[in-house]
């Protein structure tokens, strides 16, 4: 799956008070009618709970210049969820999901599906809000590395 490149992206919500993010490049679009996107999701990950028991998420496409944000919410640093959430300026819309500021697109989502396949569950969500950043490079991963698109 290396060879599979993709636009990274972080998902992002908050549930009872606790924040999460973490960076994917498992996304889509999956309608226009009703606009609705589809993120995956690592069941391995305890952390991932927020993302599956909130009931929303943003899904943030992240611009060349956001790779040190990507890092971090990949894992990278072992930095803390707060520590993460600092290296951009964030805000919400209509769910209260973090949504990033110069994301080149953030897209408010109400979870409104949930699939397990294999080892990821697959939340689909109706687009609520959306946000436009400002017209940048594409943060692109493939073969197991950031790359500008």
């Amino acid at each position: 799956m290396s060879h599979y490149a993709g636009h990274v992206q972080v998902v992002t919500s908050e549930h009872k008070g606790v924040r999460r993010g973490v960076t994917i490049t498992a996304a889509c679009s999956v309608s226009d009618n009703p606009p609705t996107v589809l993120v995956c999701l690592n069941n391995s990950n305890l952390s991932n709970d927020v993302l599956f028991e909130s009931g929303f998420f943003a899904l943030n496409s992240l611009a060349a210049h956001h790779e040190a944000l990507a890092g971090a919410f990949a894992g990278f640093g072992k930095l803390s969820a707060e520590e993460r959430f600092a290296l951009g300026t964030w805000r919400t819309l209509e769910t209260g999901a973090p949504v990033l500021d110069d994301a080149l697109a953030a897209f408010d989502c109400r979870v409104v599906d949930r699939k397990v396949t294999a080892t990821h569950t697959v939340l689909f969500g109706e687009v609520l809000a959306l946000h436009m950043g400002p017209k940048q490079p594409a943060l692109i991963y493939l073969d197991r590395g950031f790359r500008t698109l």
